[in-house]
């Protein structure tokens, strides 16, 4: 189900306790995308996604590598689980979200980039 992105949402009652109603009527620009829940998987795959105006995104579903910016340098190197994330749960069920920590030959990564909106998966080398 996709996210609803409405202008006010700070304030849902008045003062006195009385329910605000809302100020303008749904639109579809409004509309925020599924939370694509990248995975670590050894099968990468990869959606496109139509976006408005007719440009795409891709959307990483699952992941195997991270290309890995340590000293200059980038290096494809192989993920093997995410070690911690904002989230506990996606720690556990090793879903990659921006700031996740990933654990790799090289030593833990940190996740620099949205993989639901980029399309790869991309990182620095945490010290």
């Amino acid at each position: 189900m996709e996210e609803y992105h409405e202008g006010r949402k700070k304030k849902v009652s008045s003062g006195s306790g009385g329910r605000r109603g809302r100020y303008r009527d749904k639109k579809k620009a409004h509309l925020g995308g599924v939370f694509s829940s990248t995975k670590v998987s050894d099968e990468p795959r990869r959606e496109t996604k139509r976006l408005r105006g007719g440009s795409t995104r891709a959307k990483v579903k699952r992941s195997a590598f991270v290309n890995v910016v340590s000293e200059g340098k980038t290096q494809k190197v192989k993920i093997e689980g995410v070690v911690e994330s904002h989230n506990p749960h996606y720690a556990r069920q090793n879903i990659i979200t921006k700031g996740a920590v990933l654990n790799t030959a090289l030593g833990k990564v940190r996740v620099t980039n949205r993989v639901g909106q980029d399309g790869v998966v991309n990182g620095v080398l945490v010290k």
